[in-house]
This record gives C-alpha cells, sequence and structure tokens, in this order.
C-alpha cells in the first residue's frame, strides 16, 4: 500500500493515526492491530505501525496486512512503518543491515512507506558510496524512504537535515522527508523555518503541538501548542498525508480519536 501524495490546493489530506498516540502501555497491552481497527472505526485514513511497540513481528505484521487488505473493501487504509533505528550508526557509516531490516518488515506490513532518521549521518558519511548503497537497497522493492527530523542534535537540527539532503540530491537520491512539527523545538530550531525550507521535499506530516514544562517539551494537541503550528502547517505542501502524534487519552478513545481526527481535516482545509 502506497501513500498518495500531491500538492495540489484541492487535494484532500489523508489523516493518520500514529499509533504510538495511544501510549506505549496500551500499545503493548493490547497490541496494534487492535488500535489499528479502533482508527479505523474513528474514521482514519491509515496508521503508522512502530517497530519499538511490536511484541512479535513474525505475528503482527501479517496481522496488520492481512486486516489493512480485509479494510481496503471498505476503503483504503493507509500503512507507514516506522523504524527506530537510525540510517547511519554514531560513527556515520551506513547501517545497510538495519534499512534492509527495516525494507523487509515494511514488506511483510505491505507498507509502502517506510520512516526513518538519519542518526549519525556526519561530514564522514560524504560521498556517494552510502547513497549508492541505499538507493540500490531500495530498488524494485516499490518502497519510499521518507527521512524524519528527530529530536536529537545530528537528526533533528536544519543544518543535519540540509547537509544529508544535499548530499543525496547529488547522488541522485531525492528523498522526501517526514516533517515531525513538534521535534524542531527539542533542538531549540523553529519549526516554521524549517518548514519553510524543507516544505518542497515534505511528503509526510507528524501534526504535533508541544508545550514547555519546567524540565522539558511534551507532546500536546495541535491546539494547546505553545508553537505557531498554523502557520507552520500553511507553510508544508497541501494534499500530502498528516497523522497525528500526540497523546490520545479518554474513556471514549474512539470518541476522542474521531473528534481529533476531525480538528486535523478542518484544520488542514481552513489552511489549504
Amino acid at each position: 500500500m502506497t501513500l498518495s501524495v500531491s500538492t495540489a490546493p484541492e487535494a484532500a489530506s489523508p489523516a493518520l493515526i500514529s499509533l504510538t498516540s495511544f501510549g506505549a502501555a496500551e500499545v503493548l497491552r493490547h497490541g496494534q492491530l487492535w488500535f489499528a481497527r479502533l482508527s479505523q472505526a474513528a474514521g482514519a485514513d491509515g496508521v503508522e505501525v512502530r517497530e519499538e511497540l511490536l511484541q512479535s513481528a513474525a505475528r503482527e505484521l501479517p496481522e496488520l496486512a492481512a486486516w489493512a487488505r480485509e479494510a481496503t473493501h471498505n476503503g483504503a487504509m493507509e500503512l507507514v512503518y516506522s523504524c527506530p533505528q537510525p540510517l547511519y550508526a554514531q560513527g556515520g557509516a551506513l547501517a545497510l543491515a538495519t534499512l534492509q531490516h527495516a525494507i523487509d518488515a515494511s514488506h511483510r506490513l505491505g507498507a509502502g512507506w517506510l520512516k526513518m532518521s538519519i542518526g549519525g549521518f556526519g561530514a564522514q558519511s560524504q560521498g556517494l558510496q552510502g547513497f549508492d548503497a541505499i538507493q540500490q537497497a531500495l530498488a524494485g522493492t516499490g518502497i519510499t524512504l521518507l527521512i524524519e527530523n528527530d529530536q536529537t542534535v545530528d537528526a533533528g537540527t536544519l543544518q543535519a537535515l540540509e547537509r544529508f539532503f544535499a548530499g543525496a540530491d547529488a547522488a541522485g537520491l531525492p528523498l522526501p522527508m517526514t516533517f515531525d512539527m513538534g521535534n524542531w523545538a527539542y533542538q531549540g530550531e523553529c519549526a516554521l523555518q524549517a518548514a519553510q525550507r524543507l516544505a518542497q521535499r515534505v511528503g509526510y506530516v507528524h501534526a504535533k503541538g508541544v508545550q514547555r514544562l519546567p524540565a522539558k517539551w511534551v507532546a500536546v494537541p495541535l491546539a494547546e501548542s505553545q508553537l505557531p503550528w498554523r502557520a507552520t502547517l500553511r507553510a508544508l505542501p497541501a494534499g500530502v498525508p498528516r497523522a497525528i502524534e500526540y497523546p490520545l487519552i479518554g474513556d471514549d478513545l474512539e470518541a476522542v480519536t474521531r473528534r481529533e481526527l476531525q480538528i486535523l481535516r478542518n484544520a488542514t482545509a481552513l489552511l489549504a
């Protein structure tokens, strides 16, 4: 399954749920299939499956793939596979085995999109060899690699991401990105500036607000964000999928999820 990405202003943006939004403890307790079904019932267009919340990939990925195929009869459910391990190791070497593992997992899930961060990519990683290996690993798979800005210095700052994308572009590997609206704050970066600079390559958005607590930033619904989330959304391409990635909590979880999906869709429609 692949996400349909369009930059046309009139195109509707698919609204997904990153399954980590339901809380790690609850997801590990019930399983990601349970929450994928809840997301579908609440009206989501798809889900982002999280590797770090899989208890048994051998069992859960085929179950989720079967669910998505069945759900297609009532409207296609989009799937994104999220790998928590980075593309480059701390020393700057390409983690090719990790990439291959993530591609294989995406295949088992039936996901056309794979999300990873760049990890330890740096000046020592420059050169065509690493990018050629990425291109060869992806060739013929039907999987698109999405590069996400995470919460680290190495992979969550505008300088780090632009350096990576410049190298990839020079090597003939124009990778799209997952733009996480909230993660920029963790390194003191401006999400709006990043959106303005990187918008042309954004293929997927993590719609997330953030608030500052005394010791740290925390994810919150967009309406509660301390940052200019509307302006940031406006700077991003219309029509690209957007996924909720903030805590979804409540006695009636399906109703909470449905409400937040509608808020995201309404905001997207108004900004478009």
